[in-house]
């Protein structure tokens, strides 16, 4: 019987101490027996442009290996980043066209614009028999998007091609079907360089097409492209890379035939920005610079407190910025985008230093 008491007080002791551990492991989380909130890696979320999503898929992961914070990130164009930045569903969202004034207006609060990467928005095309670089001018290019260049071996664009045998195929017209930042960046050069196509058509990442097919996503434009003889359209120049299709160079202000490429998309991006980051690079005045050059911005509230955020969050979204404008840098080259320009970096430092949660600045 002695024997028997020693066992069960035996018993007894071990409960205690399983319950004692579990009481003290649930305090140390902060919740419930289960949860693991409290120790769960922090997550950023963000939204919105295609064009650089290739470049955030490497950045992110290298982010989240160096520091253990995971950015989940849905591409799903300009529109619909600048969309649930605005609904306060998402940590930023990405985007190839800034916020105008009047956008900015139509914000619930003041918004922080960080330019992270630079690119090349490119005509790609599948013409049967031609594999070569053709030439295009603006005003060839709205003439083909406004649907009056209807064949590819129409005189306008043999006169700019004359070593290139063009077949009389008619030319399918590919463009954006979602709100985007890449069709700002395309249409907002076409309004430039066409008084037509501005009047008819305008710029903004969406806009009422006068001739083609859409598609979501450059993902979306670019198969359609690759799939379909004839067609052109116009993509971020890693999508075309990417998928080894044939793309234009493009003659810029300056009477220079420009491939799209770093070299001439830092070039157009060698000028003076302004404080706020808001800028244009389309049609630029220097002389190797591509026409089509444009820049993905994150956007960001000034204010971070609000909803439910904490000061976890926006310190941690801020340090990804930060990181993305320094560390972060040394991956845009190798994927084709150009970096941001060393002036501007230090611009944006300015700007995030900016940034306040409860009004206090979140870096010292």
């Amino acid at each position: 019987m002695k024997k028997r008491t020693n066992t069960i007080s035996r018993l007894l002791v071990l409960a205690l101490a399983a319950m004692t551990l579990s009481t003290f492991t649930m305090c140390k989380s902060g919740g419930k027996s289960g949860d693991s909130t409290a120790t769960a890696p922090m997550t950023i979320l963000g939204a919105g442009s295609t064009f650089v999503y290739p470049l955030f898929s490497k950045t992110f992961n290298e982010y989240n290996t160096k520091t253990g914070v995971k950015v989940n990130y849905q591409s799903i164009g300009s529109g619909g980043g600048i969309q649930q930045l605005t609904s306060k569903t998402v940590d930023f969202g990405a985007s190839d066209a800034f916020l105008n004034d009047e956008k900015m207006a139509g914000m619930p609060a003041p918004v922080i614009h960080i330019p992270v990467a630079m690119g090349a928005v490119v005509l790609t095309y599948n013409i049967p028999g031609v594999t070569g670089q053709l030439n295009m001018t603006g005003e060839v290019i709205a003439g083909i998007y406004l649907g009056k260049i209807k064949k590819w071996n129409d005189a306008a664009i043999a006169k700019l091609n004359s070593e290139v045998k063009l077949p009389a195929t008619e030319i399918i017209v590919t463009h954006r079907s979602d709100g985007s930042g890449t069709s700002a960046i395309f249409t907002d050069y076409l309004s430039k360089v066409s008084d037509e196509w501005k009047t008819k058509v305008g710029a903004g990442t969406s806009v009422n097409w006068p001739a083609g097919l859409g598609g979501k996503g450059n993902e979306g434009v670019s198969g359609i492209v690759k799939q379909t003889p004839g067609s052109i359209g116009y993509v971020e120049l890693i999508y075309a890379l990417q998928n080894s299709m044939s793309y234009a160079k493009v003659l810029n202000k300056s009477g220079a035939n420009i491939t799209p490429s770093l070299q001439s998309v830092m070039a157009a991006a060698n000028t003076k920005l302004p404080d706020d980051m808001r800028f244009s690079l389309t049609n630029t005045d220097v002389a190797e610079g591509y026409p089509i050059s444009g820049t993905t911005w994150v956007l960001l509230y000034k204010e971070q407190k609000y909803g439910s955020r904490s000061l976890d969050q926006a310190t941690a979204l801020v340090k990804l910025l930060w990181w993305t404008l320094h560390d972060g840098q040394a991956y845009n080259e190798p994927l084709n985008y150009a970096k941001v320009p060393a002036s501007a970096v230090v611009q944006c430092e300015s700007l995030l230093k900016s940034v306040t949660y409860d009004g206090k600045p979140i870096l010292q």
